[in-house]
């Protein structure tokens, strides 16, 4: 009884892995906000997880979280899902029709408020992207198949 309780235990301890800290998530947002407005592409690429994307979803993510780079983010912060992003977390049909889901499990999703100016005046854009965890670390998670 007790190797199949040990067992049962082993079995389930992925459904309770510890969250990420609030100290986690800070290093989180700061090294993507240094990142982008440092017009660092390595980085900002280095928090994309992309194992079992697919690999046009993976390019798009990053041309997506490169966009704007070096323009200063007025607002950056890491918030739980709501039942709506729940919803949209939860997969769709791809570019070409086919399902997809996303590689990771989002657990959060980062709120991103930037502003850009130039010769031809300034303007503001808000983007939002899930966030899942891999290995103790947040990331990024890129879709992939659904099957």
């Amino acid at each position: 009884m007790k190797t199949l309780s040990l067992a049962l235990l082993l079995g389930l301890a992925p459904a309770f892995t510890l969250a990420a800290t609030p100290a986690q998530e800070k290093q989180f947002v700061d090294t993507y906000r240094k990142a982008y407005e440092g017009k660092d592409e390595k980085t900002l690429a280095g928090l994309l997880y992309t194992k079992g994307a697919d690999p046009q979803a993976a390019e798009f993510y990053k041309m997506m979280m490169t966009s704007g780079m070096g323009g200063k983010i007025s607002s950056i912060q890491l918030v739980d899902l709501n039942t709506d992003d729940k919803k949209r977390a939860a997969g769709g049909p791809g570019p070409d029709g086919k399902p997809m889901k996303f590689t990771l499990t989002p657990v959060k999703k980062l709120v991103i408020k930037s502003e850009t100016k130039d010769a031809n005046g300034s303007s503001t854009s808000t983007n939002e992207v899930f966030v899942g965890e891999s290995d103790g670390k947040l990331m990024i998670p890129a879709p992939g198949p659904a099957g």
